[in-house]
């Protein structure tokens, strides 16, 4: 039976409506905001449950209005609440959010479960919602997402016909296959409240609010989203084959809304929720690149894969996640087409240990074409982050600047002549006697901060702006990592947050334990970010110095190839490994190297030292590769 979309009441706590409010201006029309008065924004607010609220904004509203449309709405609590977008945390000004965003409430202390309900009021306050967008809304630069409007306009007419959509079963999070009118599936669905953690997540997996550390500690609950639309964006030319992504509002009655969420009340399955969520073509495919020899895999495609991999710092390329199709209805060399899905743990805010499925692959040890070599010249970082910011404001600056780090490493070793095996190989940590070292670019980072300290203990100058926006690892009222010692002794903090207790691996009966580590003095933060255990501190340059004898040598292969559940139609319901053992799936994340805690005047001081500092690590990639093939060449004969 159909459902009419355009008018049904939304009557679930995830209601969203553009809202009709004494408090501001009326919505007119569906249209979206193209005729609209300037100066009026249409924006939707998402509460850390996973409750979203649409609403316009007038000039004159700032985040007390914003807070008491939804207050209002959604009989939310807003008390001792931040409204932010991104890395800021608004206030009276509301001029830098953009038409069309996605805004985020986080409460700022001691209440914070996830069972808070969100439902609607009722007596002489209580005020209707209706959801007066489309079902199924982009959020950001429409003109940039032209394949992906016309998957809607088939999917939105699909719905009103009766097709629903399926729920992925596979993976750890929530993820859904939307269809045509034919049946056919065209789109992958994965809203940002049902990641694994997240309130809504349907397999079980919760226990965190949006924007809490996730499956990786550099990458936030609710934010893999973005990343996804960000790798879509920044494949340049459709260089790397990723599928047509973005961010949406889409409102159906598939979606998961867990009883805890909904105020202990039962979820009537037919009842629409809207979501935020990220929208990806659907390609159809034959398997996934753990099903088919890699021998089949085109040079160009592997070395087009990698190269993007590298830019976005990927830490989940594994080949459940590179769909293969044939192209000739056999599979011969070089008619195979990959197809490159789920980057929502890349672009970490801070370095990670990344997975190259690709990286023992025969052709990423081929060196790379004229064109390659050109494409990658080509590539500019600092205009890559300032077209994120644009399309999607909201991402942290800390992200940014892992993009810009690894493009300039990439592009870099590129011109010295470093192989795709080779650039991976030093991205890639090494695990030695049960602990994991730093990478060879982590070596070189911890290097060009060593020589920043030394600098700043010489001629401390710079006055250090306050506000400190995007730390995702120290942000407790008492914690020592405050902006202001940059200033005062830079070689008294610890910039690299070495968490005690090196690379320990737990499995999923562990997760519950895991949750009350990371969210222990909760009630001491300011901000909903993990407070790890106060780890020891160590001056830079001693550091520095511990680093000069690691062994830059030949990588243990972290992930092994370990078959599991398959993913329906090729697809993961997350962006974490279907092909992993539990203990891989949910590792305990080791930061030498964070990014977010320069300021802008260090930041700079360090890419400077930095590009200085990666010919001579370089060349010891060079003579290390170089001796491996040498010991090859021996033959285990030759050894005794």
């Amino acid at each position: 039976m159909s459902r009419n979309l355009d008018n049904c009441p939304v009557q679930t706590q995830m209601a969203v409506a553009i809202f009709k409010s004494p408090l501001g201006g009326e919505y007119h029309g569906k249209g979206r905001m193209e005729g609209r008065s300037t100066g009026r924004r249409r924006v939707f607010v998402q509460t850390e449950t996973g409750c979203v609220l649409g609403m316009e904004l007038e000039r004159s509203d700032n985040a007390h209005t914003v807070k008491r449309r939804l207050q209002l709405a959604l009989n939310f609590p807003v008390e001792e609440s931040s409204l932010t977008f991104g890395d800021r945390v608004l206030n009276n000004d509301l001029s830098a959010v953009r038409n069309d965003s996605p805004l985020l409430l986080r409460r700022n202390f001691m209440h914070r479960s996830s069972s808070t309900p969100c439902l609607l009021p009722t007596g002489k306050d209580h005020i209707q919602p209706r959801d007066q967008s489309g079902p199924i809304e982009i959020l950001g630069n429409v003109g940039r997402f032209a394949e992906t409007k016309q998957l809607i306009q088939e999917i939105v007419k699909a719905i009103k016909t009766g097709v629903d959509p399926l729920p992925v079963h596979g993976g750890l999070g929530g993820g859904y296959v939307f269809r045509n009118s034919r049946g056919e599936s065209v789109a992958i669905v994965k809203p940002t409240d049902e990641e694994p953690f997240a309130p809504n997540n349907p397999k079980g997996f919760v226990g965190k609010a949006l924007g809490q550390p996730g499956l990786k500690r550099s990458v936030r609950v609710g934010e893999t989203g973005y990343r996804e639309v960000a790798a879509y964006l920044l494949d340049n030319d459709h260089f790397a084959n990723v599928p047509a992504t973005a961010l949406v509002k889409i409102t159906h009655s598939v979606f998961n809304v867990n009883d805890d969420v909904n105020g202990d009340k039962p979820h009537s399955k037919k009842q629409l929720v809207s979501k935020i969520a990220s929208f990806q073509q659907f390609v159809p495919h034959d398997f996934d690149a753990s099903d088919h020899g890699t021998s089949n895999f085109a040079v160009a495609a592997v070395h087009r894969i990698g190269i993007l991999d590298i830019r976005i710092f990927n830490t989940d390329r594994h080949a459940g996640n590179l769909l293969v199709r044939k192209l000739d209805g056999i599979g011969r060399f070089g008619q195979v087409e990959l197809i490159p899905i789920d980057h929502g743990l890349c672009l970490p805010e801070s370095l990670e240990d990344p997975y190259f499925e690709w990286i023992h692959w025969p052709q990423a040890s081929i060196p790379f074409t004229d064109d390659e070599l050109e494409y990658i010249k080509k590539l500019d970082p600092i205009q890559d982050s300032d077209m994120l910011r644009s399309e999607l404001p909201m991402i942290r600056e800390a992200c940014l600047r892992v993009l810009v780090l690894s493009t300039i490493f990439l592009k870099e070793a590129a011109a010295y002549g470093l192989c795709l095996a080779e650039i991976g190989e030093m991205m890639t940590r090494e695990f030695r006697s049960g602990e994991e070292k730093p990478s060879e670019l982590e070596v070189v980072c911890l290097e060009a901060r060593s020589l920043i300290a030394e600098r700043e203990i010489l001629s401390p100058k710079t006055e250090v702006d306050n506000e400190f926006q995007f730390d995702i690892d120290c942000e407790d009222a008492g914690c020592e990592s405050s902006p202001k010692l940059i200033s005062q002794d830079f070689t008294n903090r610890n910039p690299f947050h070495l968490p005690i207790g090196g690379n320990g691996c737990f499995p999923l009966s562990k997760l519950d334990e895991s949750i009350e580590e990371v969210e222990r003095d909760e009630e001491d933060e300011k901000s909903f970010n993990y407070v790890p255990a106060p780890a020891k501190n160590i001056a830079v340059s001693k550091l520095s110095m511990s680093l000069k004898n690691t062994s830059l040598g030949e990588k243990k292969l972290k992930y092994p190839n370990i078959s599991g559940t398959k993913p329906e139609n090729g697809y993961l319901a997350s962006s974490s490994s279907g092909h992993r053992s539990a203990n891989e799936q949910l590792p305990a994340s080791v930061t030498f190297v964070k990014v977010s805690d320069m300021n802008d005047i260090e930041w700079g001081l360090f890419l400077e030292k930095f590009e200085e500092l990666l010919y001579p690590a370089f060349a010891k990639r060079k003579s290390i590769t170089l001796g491996q093939r040498q010991m090859q060449r021996l033959g285990t004969s030759c050894q005794f």
